[in-house]
């Protein structure tokens, strides 16, 4: 199976894992981008990294590569949610999709894909521990009510996220 192969496939949602609320979004993004670089150096994953320029893009897709980060700004009108889901499902194979956007991780369900969230791939970047197996900020009362088997196992989605992170 491919998820045993070192390395893996990133797509991540920029502004999703950084957040849109600094004063010089510019830097943010340049200080991301560079700590990927030192995450892909330490790592050697493939990662690309997706942002959005449907407000003050350019009416096309841009991409560039840098540091070995495969760096994409949509273009105007189209959000980076809409690029990523079409490179997740047309470009055929696993990958890790970092987003805590629910719609695209069920997208990534549907692709073949595991989804992991911004916040945990932050910690990774971090360095700290991941607090919960699964990602999944679920209360008990919704796992017991809709789940059957045994309460004290993960789902074999959870699994699948927990060793999604564990190879991060």
């Amino acid at each position: 199976m491919l998820w045993r192969c070192s390395i893996s496939s990133i797509i991540i949602d920029g502004y999703n894992a950084i957040g849109i609320h600094h004063r010089d979004l510019r830097k943010e993004r340049e200080k991301f981008i560079e700590c990927l670089i030192e995450y892909q150096k330490r790592k050697g994953h493939d990662i690309t990294v997706v942002f959005d320029g449907w407000k003050t893009g350019e009416g096309k897709e841009v991409q560039s590569v840098i540091g070995g980060i495969r760096v994409i700004y949509s273009r105007i009108g189209e959000k980076a949610d809409e690029v990523i889901k079409r490179i997740i499902s047309s470009v055929k194979r696993q990958w890790i999709v970092v987003s805590s956007d629910r719609d695209i991780a069920n997208h990534a369900w549907a692709a073949g894909s595991i989804p992991a969230l911004a916040e945990d791939f932050l910690r990774v970047l971090d360095r700290k521990e991941i607090s919960s197996g699964s990602g999944e900020q679920l209360d008990d009362e919704a796992i017991i009510s809709h789940r059957k088997g045994n309460p004290r196992q993960l789902s074999k989605k959870e699994k699948a996220v927990a060793r999604v992170l564990s190879k991060l």
